[in-house]
């Protein structure tokens, strides 16, 4: 068990407590006593084990319509996530394929109104039916996962165990399925690549599906990359730029990559991850948590509305221009360069 990614047994009346205690260190924790059947994580990676198999140019065909839009297919190389943080680097190699809500509420004039962005509809491969199938009922469970751990973190920020939800719900919530392949033949990386570049989330919390397989690592407080493998069973979260500066940096938001297998690695070195981005209303303003502020500590930050932070931040990866440095990141930038 790493204890800087502790073990979090989600029906323990004593979550909170230890979720404040691992947000605070390291952003990142793992749970437990989750409550998601593990046959609906199975079943969507076996549909997504068929599309990325296709061939490329079939895979092609189903990009997202613009870089402002979350959906679809993003090949290996069109994307790098440093970008987020304002430092250019190579091209990550890592295909993904995004999705959000499947039938989002369009009589909320909130939602109807980013009908066309934020609540485009999803593009699914007609050459994998089974896809879309498993995708929307384990969308459907991270939904239902994800509240239930943002009611725990807000018992342990200090606050009633529903507040999160006045600003979740119509929220921009993405499910992002990178598939980390290393083809027979295929070159070095370059200097300074990644399989995921380095990069914070950037909303209210992620909850990850990992494979038990090297390569995630998490920049700790002394600057030093650390590698990280789930415990059986568990479900990795971590905190996103949004939350961290809901709570005035309370909790932190980690710097975390995905590094490329030793070139000396046989074989495909296969890696798969299912991340679900919990990232709030489009139209929600955010200002400091009051139990996060007081005289001798005011609010950090100025008040920022959700799509505005998150839209700087996605954009800047898939256009490959840097976008604003995130403040909270300080001089944790030149580890993004490493």
């Amino acid at each position: 068990m790493s204890t800087l990614v502790p073990v979090v047994d989600l029906s323990s009346p004593d979550a909170p407590a230890a979720i404040d205690a691992a947000c605070r260190e390291s952003g990142f924790f793992q749970v437990v006593n989750h409550g998601l059947d593990l046959t609906r994580v199975e079943d969507l990676l076996a549909a997504l084990e068929t599309f990325f198999h296709l061939p490329a140019d079939v895979k092609l065909q189903y990009p997202p319509p613009s870089p402002d839009v979350n959906n679809g297919y993003s090949a290996i190389g069109a994307e790098s996530l440093a970008y987020s943080l304002g430092v250019e680097a190579p091209p990550d190699l890592f295909e993904a394929f995004n999705f959000g809500p499947e039938d989002p509420d369009l009589t909320n004039p909130a939602v109807a109104a980013e009908r066309d962005r934020i609540f485009a509809p999803n593009i699914w491969p007609a050459e994998v039916p089974e896809l879309r199938t498993a995708g929307v009922a384990y969308f459907d469970a991270a939904v239902a996962l994800a509240h239930r751990i943002t009611a725990a973190c807000a018992v342990g920020l200090g606050l009633p165990g529903d507040f999160f939800e006045a600003f979740t719900g119509h929220s921009t919530d993405t499910m992002r399925c990178n598939w980390y392949s290393r083809v027979a033949g295929s070159p070095d990386p370059l200097p300074g690549q990644q399989r995921m570049g380095a990069h914070t989330d950037y909303g209210i919390i992620t909850v990850l599906y990992a494979d038990r397989v090297p390569g995630l690592e998490l920049l700790d407080k002394r600057g030093e990359w650390i590698g990280v493998v789930p415990e059986p069973g568990a479900y990795l979260v971590n905190v996103g730029d949004l939350l961290a500066q809901w709570s005035n940096d309370r909790w932190v938001s980690t710097l975390h990559r995905v590094v490329p297998p030793p070139s000396t690695t046989d074989g495909p070195s296969l890696r798969r991850s299912i991340a679900f981005f919990h990232d709030g209303d489009w139209d929600a303003m955010i200002e400091c948590l009051p139990t996060c502020c007081s005289d001798d500590e005011p609010p950090k930050y100025a008040p920022v509305r959700a799509l505005d932070h998150l839209l700087n931040k996605l954009v800047g990866g898939r256009a490959m221009e840097p976008a604003e440095t995130t403040a909270h990141i300080g001089d944790r930038i030149d580890a993004v360069r490493s």
